[in-house]
């Protein structure tokens, strides 16, 4: 990247430091001539489900250099957790560089919190196991193909923090939709949510005559298949009545096992990403949504569902040590810091807007947005700045996920600087790797799609048998 481009996409280097992987990872390649060393990395999740991604790297390497290459390693198995999941470790490598990371990945590890987030996810502590190159185990990924589904009576729901969607849909026109308040977060009896629940799609069932044929759902938090993992609407249950938890997180085969239909529920970040391919009519979808943290979901090539967790917001985006830091993972450079009101807010206070202690992201949110409104300049400089992460974001990404649409959403992205933010990624983009930039098209949903919804897209998932 130079920072003499004309659109400013350097400027991300200049002004905050920012020290690209990609740029890192390409180097390695270079000097690798295709001759070099293969360092392999591979999760290994669910059902077998496997993620792997090798770097080649050059065959010496210069004691100086090493600390810097293993920091990258480092930083891409890192990515591959929060991208794909899992609860196996395979390293491939020189013992430099992978020793160092297994065990970063145990209880006390520098990744003690990755641990102790995918020992709850998973119910089970992350294992490592270092092996030659022959027998890493390669990428293999359950996929469920959506259709785009409309035969029949159908159910969708989308459950939120504070209120849940559901939607009844015959032959694909929607004859019934209604939010429900609840309050699921700091309940501690999981017939709560099991209960309201029930009652929607049973008030849906009624517009739908009684005959339902599929259901499908979208809900916030991490899946292992239809079980819930971490989820911050069964946090209560957790803290309160931790004896209860697992039937917390078996929410949804409880409401399959009642419904006897055809059912599919996925985290509501790929259930926005499929809101985006129906209404648009594209496959290879990464939907990026910048809102009080990063939320992403993923359509592949294919036009599947994979079933990784695509947990971004804390997947990291850039090598600086010196970069904003996660509060909650406490660690830096992750997506959370660069795509979400963090970023805005921890940008805001870099470039000199004071903010009252006690106001909350969203408040500073919109004070940000007030100020873009009126052409200010410190709230420009916020929206190029994110435009410009996300140029680098939109490759980077590309080495983990096969897509040629990029869709960005959320409250980051509303009004005047939202649109900032899409032209200076897409000029980024261009300047950094034109022939990428023609691969990928970085764009909004337009409001067909914002006005489809997660509910309806959620229904049109399962097929019938």
């Amino acid at each position: 990247m130079s920072s003499k481009c004309k659109c400013g996409c350097g400027a991300a280097e200049q002004d905050t430091g920012f020290q690209s992987p990609l740029k890192a990872v390409n180097f390695l390649r270079a000097h690798a001539h295709g001759k070099g060393q293969v360092v392999s990395v591979a999760w290994e999740r669910e059902g077998g489900n496997v993620y792997r991604y090798d770097l080649e790297i050059p065959r010496r390497i210069d004691p100086v250099a090493m600390p810097g290459v293993a920091h990258l390693v480092e930083r891409i198995v890192k990515f591959v957790l929060w991208s794909a999941g899992g609860w196996k470790l395979y390293l491939s490598g020189p013992d430099e560089i992978v020793k160092p990371i297994a065990k970063a990945y145990t209880k006390k590890g520098a990744r003690a919190f990755d641990y102790g987030f995918f020992n709850d996810l998973y119910g089970r502590p992350i294992e490592v196991e270092i092996l030659p190159l022959r027998k890493m185990p390669v990428t293999k990924e359950r996929e469920v193909l959506v259709k785009n589904n409309v035969n029949g009576n159908r159910i969708g729901f989308d459950l939120g923090a504070s209120d849940f969607k559901i939607s009844a849909l015959k032959r694909g026109k929607v004859v019934f939709s209604k939010e429900f308040p609840w309050d699921p977060r700091p309940q501690s009896d999981p017939d709560y949510h099991y209960e309201k629940l029930s009652a929607g799609l049973e008030e849906a069932a009624a517009a739908l005559g009684g005959k339902v044929d599929a259901i499908g759902g979208s809900s916030a938090g991490t899946f292992v298949g239809k079980k819930l993992g971490v989820a911050s609407l069964i946090r209560g249950v957790k803290e309160k009545n931790p004896s209860k938890y697992e039937i917390a997180q078996n929410l949804f085969a409880r409401v399959e096992d009642e419904w006897q239909c055809p059912f599919e529920v996925f985290n509501d970040g790929d259930v926005t990403a499929l809101a985006g391919a129906i209404t648009m009519k594209r496959t290879g979808i990464l939907g990026v949504a910048m809102g009080s943290s990063e939320a992403v979901g993923y359509i592949n090539q294919k036009g599947a569902l994979t079933g990784r967790i695509s947990e971004l917001a804390f997947a990291p985006v850039d090598l600086n040590p010196n970069s904003g830091m996660c509060e909650w993972s406490r660690d830096f450079g992750v997506g959370a810091m660069y795509f979400s009101q963090q970023a805005v807010d921890f940008l805001a206070r870099r470039y000199g807007m004071k903010f009252p202690k006690t106001m909350k992201l969203p408040e500073r949110l919109k004070v940000v947005q007030a100020a873009m409104e009126k052409h200010e300049e410190i709230a420009l400089k916020i929206y190029l700045m994110i435009g410009r992460y996300l140029a680098n974001a939109a490759a980077w990404y590309r080495e983990f996920y096969d897509y040629s649409n990029l869709m960005i959403l959320g409250r980051v992205t509303s009004g005047f600087g939202g649109d900032v933010i899409l032209n200076t990624a897409r000029m980024g983009l261009e300047a950094l790797d034109p022939a990428l930039a023609e691969q990928i098209d970085i764009f909004m949903p337009d409001e067909k799609a914002r006005r489809l919804g997660q509910s309806v897209a959620a229904a049109q998932i399962p097929e019938l048998k």
